[in-house]
C-alpha cells in the first residue's frame, strides 16, 4: 500500500489530491505547514511526499530541501518529492530543490496519477520544461 504524504493548507488542493488518489491501494496523510513535514514523514512513513510550493509558513522549495539535507546527513532514505506549482515560472524553484517531480496548476486527476506512477516507479516527472529533441532521437534510436 502506497502512502502519500500532503503538506499544503489550501483544502480544494487536499480535495483534487485525494479525488486523484485514494483508492484501496493508497492512502493520503496531510500537513498543513511546512514545518511539520519532517515530523510527520517520522511518523507515518509515506513513500511519497506531495508538496504544495505555497505553504504558509514554510513554502514548498524550503520543505524539498529539508528533505534533501536530511537525506544527504543519512537520517532519511530515498523518498521521492512531487512539488506542485503555481506557474511555469516556478519550475526554477523546482529545480533548484531537486524536486522528483512537478504538476503546474490547475490540477486534474489523470496527471496526478501520472505523476504519482511515475515517481513511485523511481522515474521523475516534470512540466514546463522544453523536450531535449535530440535525447529523444537518441532514446528512439536504441529501441
Amino acid at each position: 500500500m502506497a502512502t502519500v504524504l500532503l503538506a499544503t493548507d489550501a483544502d480544494w488542493v487536499l480535495d483534487e489530491v485525494e479525488a486523484a488518489l485514494v483508492d484501496e491501494q493508497t492512502a493520503i496523510a496531510r500537513v498543513r505547514r511546512g514545518v511539520d513535514v519532517l515530523p510527520a514523514i517520522a511518523e507515518v512513513q509515506p513513500t511519497l511526499v506531495v508538496v504544495d510550493l505555497q505553504i504558509g509558513n514554510m513554502g514548498g522549495m524550503a520543505v524539498c530541501m529539508s528533505i534533501r539535507h536530511e537525506q544527504a546527513a543519512g537520517r532519511l532514505g530515498d523518498l521521492p518529492v512531487l512539488m506542485l506549482l503555481d506557474r511555469e515560472a516556478d519550475v526554477f524553484l523546482a529545480q533548484r530543490s531537486h524536486a522528483d517531480g512537478w504538476l503546474i496548476k490547475p490540477l486534474d486527476a489523470f496527471r496526478l496519477r501520472r505523476a504519482t506512477e511515475a515517481l513511485l516507479a523511481g522515474y521523475s516527472y516534470v512540466e514546463g520544461v522544453p523536450l531535449d529533441e535530440d535525447a529523444d532521437e537518441a532514446e528512439l534510436a536504441d529501441a
